[in-house]
């Protein structure tokens, strides 16, 4: 008895010790599951034809859920009424899909799931999955494929739909507008690469979206397209396309005038505002003054007068030169309280060699007094500058001259600037700075090949532009007094020579301007000088 006490100690043990060494390596039970899961069988079976069911179920071999099923999954052709699938993150061993929409007959559908489907525990994608049914008696193979740019940006951005519309009695380019394609992709996530599958012989014209709101539609004022200009025809017609994704210019619109305060009111608009005008109709006398500038970062022009008016609504006509649109609104009036005078300065610590002083304010300037305003350096010494006022941003820019390493003291005496009410400034003072050249970065550009004139940017790495240049011909740009940084720089080949970049215009069936991007970003340095050559291509 005693000995066999022993053996029942002896082996209990090495099987402890046996156990332990078994999960040394994995403490969690077991090594980590790197395989995705894998399909047992679909009922009814993929690429099924003569398909009139309602439900579809693919079943795996472990427990899978749905992952950013929203983004991922496309459906082509697209269905009015969205299927429900499940599971939606819960543990299942099957995917559900319930047709509830019409299907047209003759017809090849694909299910693409991207990478939505996950195996429960580690998430290991089942990465690209299409379900494929035909409504007829067989199985539409004809493709379309390509590549999706971002005309200005270096970039693409993902999750942009490519789509077909069929080019028949109903076809107009404004369908785009109103209705779902015919057969329609998406980059997803990991390419700008996009293949349009199990397409039907015949005639399409191609287009893209960044479709923001998923309805396979186009938004104009929030959505960039692309477009290929002519209509493809499949099966001939296989060779890679490349469309150009822009953001349009807005159509013009107005939007209907409010009162936000005493005496002021807001104009909306969408679109170019650069050429409208506003006019008040209701009689007024002879002391009547008005002015209005945009508002910084809004699409809204503020509209200011004075002195108060005795009515109850006042009626404007809003033009649009350009666009040839008139617009006529009623406001109805309140006695509100005026805002007071505030007064912004910018820059406020570091001023650079090629930048402007500038103050700006909340209610349009009547008189900008330039006796009342001084500039000193740090010897006390007075500098000369002039002074430029901008209508539209409301701001004055105090122009003078910056040397290395300075400080210039700028001050407003009272009553130097006065607005539209007769508020005058109080006593403003600031103070900028200057550094050394050897704070900055001087970059030299030389293109090759590049097609004149053209427009030379350096952005920041939000596409912002930090320094330009309009170049008519061959010659070493210079860009100086840059801040440390990596750049992008861009060519815009300016097309019908206005000196702007020009985007596109899906209906008028206007590709936007050439852009060209320099392989490697500009890495400045500060303190250093360089040299970078750009080989443009034909």
């Amino acid at each position: 008895m005693q000995n066999r006490g022993y053996n029942f100690l002896f082996f209990l043990v090495i099987a402890i010790i046996i156990g332990s060494c078994a999960n040394r390596g994995a403490p969690n039970g077991g090594a980590k599951d790197i395989l995705p899961p894998k399909i047992v069988k679909s009922i009814p079976e993929n690429y099924s034809t003569n398909f009139t069911g309602k439900e579809i179920r693919i079943y795996f071999n472990e427990y899978i859920k749905t992952k950013n099923l929203s983004k991922q999954l496309v459906i082509s052709p697209p269905m009015k009424t969205q299927p429900e699938i499940t599971p939606l993150g819960s543990a299942s061993k099957y995917v559900t899909i319930k047709i509830f929409d019409t299907l047209r007959p003759n017809t090849t559908y694909a299910f693409n799931f991207g990478n939505s489907i996950v195996d429960y525990n580690e998430e290991n994608p089942f990465k690209y999955y299409r379900y494929v049914f035909s409504t007829g008696p067989y199985i539409d193979s004809l493709s379309v494929k390509g590549s999706i740019k971002d005309a200005l940006n270096f970039e693409t951005e993902d999750y942009v739909s490519v789509a077909l519309y069929k080019v028949d009695s109903t076809y107009t380019d404004s369908l785009i507008y109103k209705r779902t394609p015919d057969y329609i992709t998406n980059t997803l996530d990991s390419t700008t690469n996009f293949k349009i599958e199990n397409v039907k012989a015949g005639t399409y014209m191609l287009r893209a979206l960044k479709d923001k709101n998923g309805n396979n539609t186009f938004q104009q004022k929030i959505e960039k397209i692309a477009f290929y200009e002519k209509p493809i025809t499949l099966p001939q017609d296989s060779v890679g396309f490349e469309l150009k994704l822009f953001k349009e210019v807005a159509n013009y619109r107005a939007i209907k005038p409010s009162l936000i305060s005493g005496e002021k009111l807001a104009f909306g608009f969408e679109g170019d505002y650069k050429n409208m005008a506003i006019e008040l109709l209701t009689k007024v006398t002879d002391t009547f003054k008005s002015r209005y500038y945009k508002q910084a970062e809004k699409d809204t022009l503020l509209y200011f007068y004075s002195p108060k008016l005795k009515v109850d609504s006042l009626i404007f006509k809003i033009s649009n030169l350009k666009n040839q649109v008139i617009d006529t609104f009623t406001v109805k009036i309140k006695d509100n309280i005026r805002d007071s005078l505030l007064l912004k300065s910018s820059p406020n610590n570091v001023i650079k060699f090629n930048q402007e002083f500038t103050i700006s304010g909340n209610i349009p300037f009547e008189n900008f007094d330039e006796s009342k305003i001084s500039i000193r350096n740090k010897d006390s010494i007075l500098v000369d500058f002039t002074t430029t006022y901008d209508s539209l941003k409301n701001d004055f820019e105090i122009k003078f001259k910056k040397e290395e390493d300075n400080k210039y003291n700028i001050e407003l005496l009272p009553k130097a600037i006065t607005d539209l009410f007769n508020n005058t400034n109080d006593t403003l003072r600031r103070s900028v700075r200057t550094q050394t050249k050897y704070s900055y970065f001087t970059s030299r550009v030389v293109l090759d090949n590049a097609k004149y004139p053209a427009i030379v940017q350096l952005t920041n790495n939000k596409y912002e532009v930090v320094a330009e240049q309009y170049v008519e011909g061959p010659k070493p740009i210079d860009f100086e007094d840059l801040d440390a940084g990596m750049y992008y720089l861009r060519v815009i080949y300016d097309e019908n020579k206005n000196g702007k970049y020009d985007t596109g215009d899906y209906l008028k069936g206007i590709q936007p301007e050439r852009v060209s991007y320099s392989p490697k970003q500009v890495e400045a340095i500060a303190g250093f000088d360089a040299i970078t050559e750009f080989t443009l291509l034909d």
